[in-house]
């Protein structure tokens, strides 16, 4: 486990924190591959009820590393690290909580969808703009994403790349609850700890019922990341990402 990724269990509950505040927790594939054996972990577990994704103070998370995508454009298609993870986030049993405070950037905003309760500050800000990389959202959004908010605000998010404010996020069915950006961890924990206190068999059968869809989810991440393969290799994308590149200079 990389320092970038902070496991703690409390009791029942485990907060799985994006520690890599100097990149705004933008992943790497190892924290991708942290993530993904500590929700593992927790999900094979009969100790563990409920999962907490958390960031570090101010920022949720950038997205992915660039340095990240730059490379998997020239291997051709996303990492197996990400894929792993995508699909541990659909497939994983136990409820997933989110306390989001400050941005959440593409598969910041993306691994939401997946979330069961998501608490956010006031400041937090979601979005989603794979397409000015000229690449398409992941994790299923695709999918997701209009089930949850309807076509049109769904594509206002995930093509246009318009952010969503907590406000909005809420509105839109994303968010459970906003709070004031100093109190996102203790709402999220106080949350978690309300479904961990729950009857767990009661709410595994449950949960199963309400995302009775998984094969379809995980049937569209792979869709997704067909087509992501193939444009990480168009002119387009190499474009787009030499143009944020001289931007970063």
């Amino acid at each position: 486990m990389s320092d970038a990724i902070v496991v703690t269990d409390d009791g029942s509950v485990r907060t799985i924190r994006m520690n890599r505040p100097e990149k705004k927790n933008a992943l790497t594939l190892a924290m991708y591959g942290d993530m993904t054996r500590a929700l593992g972990e927790a999900d094979a577990s009969d100790a563990i009820r409920c999962v907490v994704f958390a960031g570090a103070p101010g920022v949720f998370c950038a997205g992915n590393d660039i340095t990240d995508f730059l490379k998997a454009a020239q291997g051709g298609g996303l990492d197996a690290n990400a894929l792993d993870f995508l699909k541990m986030l659909t497939r994983n049993r136990k409820p997933l909580v989110a306390a989001v405070d400050g941005p959440a950037i593409g598969i910041g905003t993306t691994m939401l969808l997946h979330c069961d309760h998501v608490v956010a500050g006031a400041g937090a800000c979601l979005s989603t703009p794979f397409l000015k990389l000229a690449l398409i959202p992941e994790a299923a959004s695709t999918l997701l994403a209009p089930m949850r908010m309807g076509h049109a605000r769904a594509f206002s998010l995930l093509v246009m790349g318009h952010p969503l404010t907590a406000a909005e996020a809420k509105d839109a069915g994303i968010v459970n609850t906003v709070v004031e950006d100093s109190k996102v961890d203790e709402a999220a924990m106080k949350a978690a700890r309300e479904i961990a206190a729950l009857p767990p068999g009661a709410v595994a059968v449950t949960r199963h019922l309400m995302r009775g869809h998984v094969e379809e989810v995980t049937k569209q991440i792979d869709l997704e990341s067909s087509h992501f393969k193939d444009l990480l290799r168009s002119v387009e994308a190499r474009a787009a990402f030499q143009a944020f590149l001289a931007r970063k200079k």
